[in-house]
């Protein structure tokens, strides 16, 4: 009786350790379909998009949107860095918002930015922020964003690297929207939309 208790008792601790590794298994492979192809967690760092999102902040990026429509003005996006970019090589990514999209008539003139021949209002960003002009968007210099591209600025003009300098990034290159907060708790919800 005994050997016939101690074989059950090993056959329930192996069918446990085979249904604990089947759990693990499914749940990493959950995890591995839900990071490539619905949402990925990312870091703010640098100071580029200051005040709307500081460094060591926390958020999640959704990638179902872009997949059936396309970016709008007014989305924080993260993409991957343009090949002209130093840190290409080592894929890094880039947070920033959408100024501009395919079609759209973009320019850098006295320390405002003009959509389509009209001051854009920027309400995001603090009062009394100029954007400077640079190698793409040059002073009083009106470009047209390309079919498939668009052109994304970070919200701390003086201190950003973007657009102004790379010019407008293909839609290819971009990993998602950036829809929610999760770190620091203070800063926990979901991230405004802002439209213009």
């Amino acid at each position: 009786m005994q050997n016939i208790n101690y074989k059950n008792q090993r056959g329930s601790i192996g069918s446990f350790i085979l249904d604990f590794i089947q759990s693990i298994v499914l749940a990493l492979a959950v995890f591995v379909l839900l990071y490539l192809f619905v949402a990925q967690p990312n870091e703010v760092k640098g100071s580029s998009m200051v005040p709307n999102f500081v460094d060591k902040e926390f958020l999640l990026t959704e990638k179902l949107s872009y997949q059936f429509g396309d970016p709008q003005r007014g989305d924080v996006i993260v993409f991957k860095a343009p090949a002209s970019e130093p840190c290409a090589a080592e894929e890094c990514e880039y947070i920033k918002r959408v100024i501009g999209i395919p079609g759209d008539r973009i320019m850098v003139k006295e320390g405002q930015v003009y959509l389509n021949g009209e001051l854009l209002e920027q309400t995001f960003l603090p009062d009394g922020v100029l954007t400077d002009p640079g190698q793409f968007s040059q002073e009083g210099v009106e470009q047209i964003i390309p079919e498939d591209q668009y052109l994304c600025l970070g919200d701390n003009r003086k201190h950003s690297r973007d657009g102004r300098e790379f010019g407008p990034i293909k839609k290819n290159l971009i990993v998602g929207k950036a829809f929610f907060k999760y770190w620091p708790v203070s800063a926990v919800g979901l991230i405004p939309a802002v439209r213009f």
